[in-house]
């Protein structure tokens, strides 16, 4: 598979940090949103169930190049994952496994 990944690095208060891969995006109500989990450099398992995350994406103030990632609260997340799921979000990754598989 060729596909280039969509990684995003977050920082903590304590200075750590979390790569996060973008999954998807979607356009809901004139804003973007992002569907994020954390990224794993040995790949996925068909079988496990990923943690996924849903923030809006914002450009950044004066800069054309770079956004921000901003979390949404439990009402909206909950209604964009079902967005998210609807749009064959789930088919999709399930043919990315096959992708894999065939390698």
């Amino acid at each position: 598979m060729d596909n280039e990944l969509d990684l995003v690095v977050f920082e903590d208060d304590d200075g750590n940090e979390l790569t996060m891969e973008v999954l998807d995006y979607l356009f809901y109500e004139g804003k973007e949103y992002a569907l994020l989990t954390e990224y794993n450099e040995e790949g996925y398992d068909e079988d496990e169930a990923l943690e996924a995350f849903v923030m809006e994406v914002r450009p950044l103030e004066d800069d054309d190049e770079n956004e921000e990632f901003v979390p949404v609260d439990e009402a909206l997340a909950a209604r964009l994952m079902e967005i998210f799921e609807n749009s064959g979000f789930d088919d999709d990754m399930d043919d990315d496994f096959d992708d894999d598989a065939d390698e």
